[in-house]
Formats: structure tokens, C-alpha cells, sequence
């Protein structure tokens, strides 16, 4: 049951895109156990580690089918304030993973370049995504299906890592309208093609990230940073047009942040 618990925590925050269930897992005690049951999902063991990973599941499994309703909700009434608060998330996580990665002793002047250029990278994806924040894909063509299979693939790499949420990934690939929409709908096509990208995408990136980590933790930290800085510039959804907006804004923002130091501190 405990792990239920911890499952539906880490499916919430996969549905909010600015920490990742893999943050969460890390706040949690279970990370290094969660990497290694899916990596020995295929292994002698494999019972053991479907005992563990079973619960966990099935607890994203429920907030992904509770919770998509109000996100949903809130991105379509209330965006501005809504993306403010994913903002506040993702700055607010960063002194947890500069912490994690103990930069003061552990950087070197290449990782801050690896982090710079990360963010860049991250960021000129403002200039190329078509759409908006607010889209909802409909009447899907065979190539929006091929896509939303790679993007669920692309994004469970994140949803495993630490630091970087899966819906931030699918928020930057124009998708992350479109995927709430599905599941708080039950758009079984849209749902099973996401779905089938995540697990496969889990199956085989687990293992080069538990490499990375394992051999390149620092790198991988300053990565992973950057990537989170200049995802801040793509979801910006710019400035409020009153001032009462601003100030509910701003509230949203600082709430975001302190949600995101909290989780930080525990670990």
C-alpha cells in the first residue's frame, strides 16, 4: 500500500510539467530501487521486481485517471496562472539538483559550458514549435500518431530522471495538450500509441541512464540543469495584461517555487 501511495504522488507530479516522478522518487527513498526493478524486469528476479514495481504503477495509474481532469480544466481557463506555477516548479527545483550534484566541488568549467549549451538548446525550441500552449490535436493522421509514439518515448527518458518532468518534454513537443486531453477523455487510440512509447522507451533507456549516472554523474547533472533552465523560456507564457492578474500570477509563481524547495529539502 505504501508504495501505491508513493505511485500516485509520482503520477501527479508527471501530470505537472516542472518535477518529475523521478525527482519524487529520489524525495522518496525508492529511485535507486525503481532503476534497478525496471532494468531486472527481464532478469531471473523478475518477480521481485514486479512486486515492487506492480504498486507503483498502479498508483500513477490512478492519478493519471483523477487528476488529467483538473489539469485539463486549469490549462484551459486559467493557463497563465497555471503555467506561472509550473515556472515557480522548475526554477525551485534547481538548488535540489545543484545540491545532488555537489556543483561546488564537482563542477568544472566544461560542465557549466555542457550547461549552458543544454539550456540553448532547450530554449531555441521556442522559435521552432509550431502551435501553442493551449492546442488540442483532433482528427489524428497516421503521422500524429507516429509522433505522439516518439514523444512518449522521448519523454520517459525524463520521467526517470530526475529533475526533468515528462510532461515538461511533452510540453516542449507541442503534445502535452492533446495527451491531458486523452486521458481525462479515455481516447483509448491516443492513450495505447502514447503508452506503447512509454514502456518501450523505459525498457530501453533505463539502463543508459542508470550508465550515465553511474559513469558520468556530474556531466549528466549539468545536462540535465541546463535542460531545465531553458525549458523555463519555452513555457513562459509572458506577462499578465492587469494588475490583479499579475499579483495572482506572481502568487502561483512563489507557490510553484516553495511546492519545489520543500520536495528539494527532504532529500
Amino acid at each position: 500500500m505504501s508504495n501505491v501511495l508513493r505511485g500516485i504522488v509520482m503520477g501527479i507530479t508527471d501530470l505537472i510539467p516542472g518535477i518529475s516522478g523521478g525527482t519524487i522518487a529520489m524525495v522518496l527513498g525508492i529511485y535507486h530501487e525503481l532503476i534497478a526493478s525496471i532494468n531486472g524486469i527481464f532478469s531471473k528476479d523478475w518477480r521481485k521486481h514486479l512486486v515492487f514495481l506492480a504498486p507503483i504503477m498502479l498508483g500513477i495509474g490512478i492519478s493519471l485517471a483523477t487528476f488529467s481532469h483538473v489539469i485539463e480544466w486549469l490549462i484551459v481557463t486559467h493557463s497563465m496562472p497555471l503555467f506561472f506555477f509550473f515556472t515557480g516548479l522548475i526554477l525551485g527545483i534547481i538548488p535540489f539538483l545543484l545540491r545532488t550534484a555537489n556543483f561546488r566541488k564537482t563542477f568544472k568549467s566544461s560542465h557549466y559550458l555542457s550547461l549552458v549549451l543544454a539550456a540553448l538548446l532547450v530554449a531555441s525550441t521556442s522559435f521552432i514549435r509550431e502551435g501553442n500552449l493551449e492546442s488540442i490535436w483532433t482528427n489524428l493522421t497516421l503521422g500524429n500518431y507516429l509522433f505522439l509514439f516518439f514523444s512518449g518515448w522521448i519523454a520517459s527518458s525524463a520521467m526517470i530522471l530526475p529533475g526533468i518532468s515528462g510532461s515538461l518534454v511533452l510540453l516542449l513537443l507541442g503534445v502535452y495538450p492533446t495527451v491531458i486531453n486523452a486521458i481525462s477523455s479515455f481516447n483509448i487510440s491516443v492513450i495505447i500509441t502514447l503508452g506503447l512509447g512509454v514502456v518501450i522507451g523505459i525498457i530501453i533507456t533505463s539502463n543508459l541512464i542508470q550508465f550515465l549516472f553511474s559513469k558520468f554523474s556530474t556531466l549528466t547533472y549539468a545536462v540535465m540543469i541546463g535542460l531545465v533552465l531553458g525549458s523555463v523560456i519555452v513555457i513562459f507564457p509572458g506577462l499578465p495584461s492587469s494588475i490583479p492578474y499579475g499579483i495572482l500570477c506572481t502568487v502561483m509563481f512563489l507557490v510553484g517555487s516553495i511546492v519545489a524547495a520543500l520536495l528539494g529539502s527532504k532529500n
